[in-house]
Parts: structure tokens; C-alpha cells; sequence
């Protein structure tokens, strides 16, 4: 868990705020079974892969999965400069997001996305940490990390998250 106090803190008000905004429908599937957002982060560690939803110049919505890396109580996730999202993401930042376990888990969340290190301009101010982090993760030959890769950092407005079996999930993310 890479979380402060504070971003644990504001995680939970995201969490208690966005169900309360939410259809009585989806409150009726999952007030029973949300997470907390000290849970979220014991479960959401490492990678973990995405449903990530895009929209193309058209309109038209595109799906696509990415490497997710839930740190600071924001989802991380990078592509291809070349990739067709990296240009939607860069044009239309407004996306959404979805990890699911089976019917175990999960957590879904809309917002916009940051660049955290452009191809020209100044990367965000903690990305020298995320990119210790990433290479740690990866390996630091994996990619050209300054040429071939682009990361972004989602910042939500809604999230959701459910666990019907959190104790499960709990002794998983355990060893």
C-alpha cells in the first residue's frame, strides 16, 4: 500500500460520494458488497489489467486492455506512443475504466487522464518516482522509456468498487 492518509482519505469521500450519485439500480447490486478504500488498496496491488474505454474522433467508443497500476489511490496505466488510445487519450481525455476478478471483484471508474511524460513538455512532478516504480516493475530494458512508452495517470470523478467475497480476495492479495 503506497497511500498516505490523506489520499486514503480522499479515495474513501470518491467512493462514498460516487455511490451516492449512482443509480438505485447499480446501489442495489453492490451497497452491500462496496469496498473501502483502505480495502481497495490491499487488494488493487501490483498490475493489474484494464478495461480501458476510449472515444475516437467519429464518436465512436473503442475498448481496449492495459497494464493497470493502482498507486496514490489513482489507476496508472501506460501504451505505445504509437498506440490508436495514446492519440484518442491525448485528443479526448475522458475515459473510463474497468478491472474485474469473475463475479470476485469489481471496480469501475470515470474521470480524465493525465500525461505524465510527454514526448515534449515537462513530465508530471512525480514521475522520476513512478518511473523507479515502473522499472522496478518491469525492468529497467523492458522499453526505451523516454522514446516508446507513454503513461497516464487517471483522475477520477466516479469510482466504484465491490467485493461479494472480500475475505477471499483478502488472503489472496496476502501471499
Amino acid at each position: 500500500m503506497r497511500e498516505t492518509p490523506e489520499e486514503l482519505t480522499e479515495l474513501q469521500a470518491l467512493l462514498e460520494a460516487s455511490l451516492s450519485r449512482s443509480t438505485s439500480h447499480l446501489r442495489s447490486i453492490v451497497t452491500a458488497n462496496t469496498m473501502t478504500a483502505e480495502q481497495v488498496t490491499r487488494i488493487l496491488i501490483g498490475m493489474c489489467t484494464l478495461a480501458l474505454s476510449t472515444v475516437t474522433a467519429k464518436g465512436e467508443p473503442r475498448i481496449s486492455g492495459v497494464d493497470g497500476h493502482f498507486l496514490h489511490g489513482k489507476w496508472h496505466f501506460g501504451t505505445a506512443r504509437s498506440a490508436a488510445k495514446a492519440r484518442h487519450l491525448a485528443a479526448r481525455p475522458a475515459i473510463s475504466i474497468a478491472h474485474m476478478r469473475g463475479e470476485d471483484l469489481g471496480v469501475f471508474t470515470h474521470g480524465t487522464v493525465e500525461i505524465l511524460n510527454p514526448d515534449n513538455g515537462e513530465p508530471a512532478a512525480d514521475w522520476p518516482d513512478l518511473l523507479a516504480y515502473f522499472k522496478d516493475f518491469y525492468g529497467d530494458d523492458y522499453f526505451d522509456w523516454d522514446n516508446d512508452v507513454v503513461y497516464h495517470r487517471l483522475h477520477p470523478h466516479w469510482m466504484t468498487a465491490y467485493a461479494p467475497g472480500i475475505d477471499k480476495l483478502t488472503r489472496v492479495s496476502r501471499s
